[in-house]
């Protein structure tokens, strides 16, 4: 199971640290956590961040995926996507020894989350 969490983890931070957007290098515009849908900004997030190289649908790393909404459901009921992308204690931070998600992702996920994670 812990093998599981440090997989997922692992995946989402290890794309991360490639992704970066002209927009996010050059703007100093805030971060819009309103409207946070899981088809546009969430699936937007986990494909940016290349988790579905680890999490995808075929031999899923830790033997789940997040390729689709129930995939990513799971993860956010049980704690773990928060827990990880957030680096929160008592998680393995993904992907490990690698540098979180932007704090703008990591904030639209949390909202999507306080917002009973619907599958909009």
């Amino acid at each position: 199971m812990r093998s599981l969490l440090t997989a997922l983890i692992l995946c989402i931070f290890l794309a991360a640290c490639t992704y970066h957007s002209e927009e996010s290098l050059y703007s100093n515009s805030p971060c819009n956590t309103t409207n946070v849908t899981y088809s546009t900004t969430v699936a937007g997030i986990i494909n940016a961040n290349g988790c579905l190289n680890c999490h995808g649908p075929v031999n899923p790393t830790g033997g789940f995926s997040l390729n689709d909404y129930a995939g990513v459901k799971a993860k956010v009921t049980d704690g773990r996507l928060y827990g990880a992308v957030n680096h929160s204690p008592g998680f393995s931070p993904m992907p490990q020894g690698s540098i979180r998600m932007n704090q703008c992702q990591i904030d639209q996920l949390k909202s999507w989350i306080d917002h009973g994670a619907p599958n909009n």
